[in-house]
């Protein structure tokens, strides 16, 4: 969103954009274990999806990776992606726009909370701890979706 902002050294108008800012998460999923989940260390306090924001010059699937091995110890495969999900109440810090993969885990016996991460663990998709934050509910019902055959991901790219 373009507005125009006085500059208050020299007081000319200049443009200014507000965006939402762009993070990935990623479901790790493992068919006999579930679905990694961790417990914030940082607010909004609750249980969510792994991820984070995505730095500038870095592809939203690399991040996804990055974060995935900052926050849980592990190193994913990409699947595919779940989809995007934009809403602008979706996190009450800021509006944010996150693209959501579906990866598994190269070896679950890494997995250990990390950087924001107070706790990570794997719950089955009909036993998933509560709050869940932001819009992880929702993007956890489309993934069981996903697992039931009636949904599709898309295809990552992969940047070399």
């Amino acid at each position: 969103m373009r507005h125009e902002v006085i500059c208050p050294h020299c007081g000319k108008p200049y443009s200014c954009y507000r965006n939402p800012t762009p993070t990935a998460d990623v479901i790790i999923y493992d068919q006999s274990l579930g679905v990694v989940i961790i417990k914030r260390a940082n607010e909004p306090i609750g249980y969510a999806l792994p991820g984070g924001f995505i730095d500038y010059g870095e592809t939203a699937a690399t991040a996804a990776k990055r974060e995935m091995l900052e926050e849980t110890g592990l190193e994913v495969q990409l699947l595919g992606i779940l989809g995007v999900y934009s809403a602008p109440d979706r996190d009450p810090r800021q509006h944010t726009l996150t693209t959501v993969f579906v990866g598994q885990a190269l070896d679950v016996s890494k997995l250990k909370a990390g950087d924001d991460a107070a706790q990570a663990a794997f719950y089955k998709l009909d036993q998933l701890p509560e709050p869940l934050v932001f819009d992880h509910a929702k993007v956890l019902a489309d993934f069981k979706g996903w697992v039931l055959g009636e949904r599709h991901l898309a295809a990552v790219e992969e940047v070399c």
